[in-house]
């Protein structure tokens, strides 16, 4: 089987940064690009994260800048309370030479799925806004998308109010855009991302690879454990965003239901919820496939492997 041809659209973002590094060198998996998005940290500093950790790990992958703000609230909340004012805070970089591409992620969004075979899969880690206005922008490529595999939503709690997680009430309006595209979904929420907790056991078995993955994962992880300790209480942070490369990497490392979804945009107190119809009460044509369940030690095998890539 051949490499699964993937754009990865982040927010880079410590969990972010751990799924740049599992694409990156995965014999899986062709990184195209990375599309970045405002999100954890503003675009200035996100993209600034995703250059210095392809530049790091040494990826020849090109990274294109996207929208600063979405699609209609005024700005993006940011994340600093995890991720810090860096949005990655943690390891020291060095000096950064890479620079990021002239042309606007949204636009090679656009040309890469006009260009393709409809052999793409889009995966976003942030909020959605650069394939919403893709889509809006240029609406051929909609059908050129294999599949979105996304990481946000929950069909239990939310992660920034009891309703929504982060990436999705971020931008509720885009999420509604790509959730409402008849596109193959693949939606990887709270409800299998908190089942990964890095935990200090997890950090320790990956830190003894030594390797400059190796070091970079325990660098990241170690600051990111500290402040979802301070915020969530959590003993390990969860490692949300690479569970999406991972789950295309093994494709048998998720349990899925395919169930209608829909997104609160509402604009009131449950704005941005992922309502997911798991007992098919609305009898509506099911969009999406809904993460239910995770096969933990499979995925930090992946991780660890993931981390070998770069002996």
């Amino acid at each position: 089987m051949g490499k699964q041809k993937i754009i990865l659209d982040s927010d880079p973002g410590h969990d972010d940064a751990i799924a740049i590094m599992l694409a990156g060198r995965s014999p899986a998996v062709d990184l195209l690009g990375i599309s970045v998005i405002a999100g954890n940290q503003t675009i200035e500093k996100t993209t600034i994260n995703a250059l210095n950790v392809c530049q790091y790990l040494d990826l020849p992958t090109k990274v294109y800048q996207g929208c600063s703000q979405p699609i209609v609230r005024r700005v993006f909340q940011n994340a600093a309370d995890i991720h810090g004012k860096t949005g990655l805070d943690g390891p020291a970089f060095g000096s950064l030479t890479r620079k990021k591409e002239s042309e606007h992620s949204v636009n090679f969004i656009i040309d890469m799925l006009m260009a393709s075979d409809g052999d793409i899969i889009l995966v976003p880690t942030g909020p959605m806004t650069n394939i919403a206005m893709a889509m809006r922008m240029e609406p051929r490529i909609i059908s050129k998308i294999k599949r979105i595999v996304f990481m946000g939503g929950s069909y239990q709690n939310g992660n920034v109010t009891p309703a929504a997680e982060f990436n999705i009430i971020s931008d509720a309006e885009a999420a509604y855009i790509v959730c409402t595209s008849g596109v193959p979904l693949t939606m990887v929420g709270l409800d299998v991302t908190r089942k990964v907790l890095c935990l200090p056991s997890v950090v320790e078995r990956m830190s003894k690879l030594n390797t400059k993955a190796a070091r970079l994962f325990t660098d990241l992880m170690t600051f990111f454990n500290k402040t979802q300790k301070e915020v969530f209480g959590w003993e390990g942070g969860p490692l949300h965003d690479p569970v999406t490369v991972a789950s295309i990497i093994d494709p048998m490392l998720l349990i899925t239901k395919h169930v209608h979804i829909e997104i609160d945009i509402s604009g009131g107190p449950s704005q941005g919820r992922t309502n997911c119809d798991l007992f098919n009460y609305k009898k509506q044509e099911p969009n999406c496939d809904v993460a239910v369940d995770i096969n933990v030690t499979k995925f930090w095998d992946i991780i660890e492997q993931g981390i070998l890539n770069y002996k």
